[in-house]
């Protein structure tokens, strides 16, 4: 009876002295996660051996460190209150040595302990996380918003607002596929420092100023996340969901799909490059210049032999992962284009799915709609699949404006 009437003391000493230590982690933790380094050479990504987040780039992400520890630090103290209380009384109170067990039923003071104590706990966890959370949503007054669109198995950027208004480009993994190999076969290649962590064109934005981003899928659920941003956020088919981040070092950012979203889910990385401001409008201005070199008159008459060769590339960086380089497709997976009754039937049906897309019967996946792709690149995409392995599509010529038609 009289160890009992000092538990309420001895708990009570042990919050104190957790809310003593945990009150002194955010200070320590911000200033530790305020300094931004990384073991990749100044790039934020998943570091091999690294057992902590990956060091903050914003005010979210150092919220979160900051939460992540104290919230452990609780943890800690409550598992080492709770268990060694445990322990203690076990060991100490024993049967060995003479003790009995006590006869009382209750005591108001314990009941109050266990009561109060827990509360004042949760409130203080809740109340710093409810304010990082609320600052998260808060995706008002932005510099730039860009839409990101997720999709099998790459990436869709629309700079909608701000400076860089109107720039639109395809993000793809740019990983060699000899340095990933097969299964049952080893790569040919060896494995680079950003292996399946880089992008043919990476999303660039300034320093210190605020990215909206605007998030949609175009066939199955994706998540576009960079966690030295503290952004997470799911890009779901028919739904326009919003989350933001707002750098405070330039670098280079990497992050990935993290929803499983079909075969190809590892190798659709996400690559945010930070630069100065000067450094932000140069690139617009390349980016523009660049996009209007590509944008090709649609009215324009190919040859042949010119849409097969854009057309290769074409299929190359977003047909090849599904339908394969042979045009064979994966068997119960994706439908084969070599001898396929679409690519080598009236040409118009194969111009409606890929504007529109198509659910397969036979092997129950889908078709998205690459509408994205310029006028050009699906003409010359068809042309070449109508041309190449075994097929010899009597309709074997696709231009430019004949997918603008087919627009309206």
């Amino acid at each position: 009876m009289k160890h009992a009437k000092r538990l309420p003391s001895l708990m009570l000493g042990l919050s104190v002295m957790a809310a003593a230590l945990a009150a002194s982690v955010p200070a320590w933790a911000a200033e530790a996660a305020g300094t931004y380094t990384s073991a990749t050479g100044g790039t934020g990504g998943p570091v091999a051996g690294e057992l902590n987040l990956q060091p903050p780039a914003t005010q979210i992400a150092s919220e979160i460190y900051s939460l992540h520890t104290w919230m452990m630090m609780v943890c800690l103290v409550i598992f080492v209150g709770v268990f060694g209380v445990m322990f203690y009384s076990i060991f100490k109170h024993r049967k060995s040595l003479g003790h009995k067990p006590a006869t009382f039923h209750e005591s108001t003071a314990v009941e109050i302990a266990w009561t109060v104590v827990p509360f004042l706990i949760v409130i203080g966890m809740a109340l710093p996380a409810t304010r990082t959370v609320v600052g998260m949503k808060d995706t008002s007054n932005a510099d730039i918003t860009i839409k990101v669109t997720g999709m099998q198995w790459k990436w869709g950027y629309d700079y909608l607002k701000g400076e860089g208004e109107g720039i639109s480009f395809l993000s793809n993994l740019s990983t060699p596929r000899a340095q990933v190999g097969a299964p049952g076969f080893e790569p040919t290649e060896k494995r680079s420092d950003n292996y399946l962590m880089e992008v043919d064109q990476e999303v660039v934005v300034p320093v210190n100023k605020k990215i909206r981003l605007v998030t949609t899928a175009n066939d199955v659920i994706h998540s576009w996340s960079i966690p030295a941003f503290g952004v997470k956020q799911d890009a779901i088919p028919g739904f326009v969901r919003d989350t933001w981040f707002k750098s405070e070092h330039t670098g280079t950012f990497r992050g990935y799909c993290s929803e499983l979203c079909g075969k190809e889910h590892a190798f659709m990385p996400i690559v945010v490059r930070v630069v100065s401001d000067a450094d932000y409008s140069a690139w617009v201005a390349a980016k523009k210049k660049e996009m209007a070199a590509l944008a090709d008159d649609p009215s324009k008459t190919w040859t042949i032999d010119e849409l097969k060769t854009k057309g290769e590339k074409v299929y190359a960086a977003n047909c090849v992962a599904c339908h394969q380089a042979n045009g064979k497709g994966i068997p119960a997976t994706f439908a084969a284009l070599d001898g396929s009754p679409v690519v080598t039937g009236p040409k118009a049906e194969q111009i409606n799915v890929l504007l529109h897309g198509k659910k397969s019967g036979k092997y129950g996946t889908e078709m998205p709609s690459w509408k994205q792709l310029s006028d050009t690149d699906i003409a010359a995409v068809i042309t070449y699949t109508r041309n190449s392995w075994s097929n010899k599509a009597a309709e074997n010529i696709v231009q430019p404006a004949e997918v603008v038609a087919a627009r309206k």
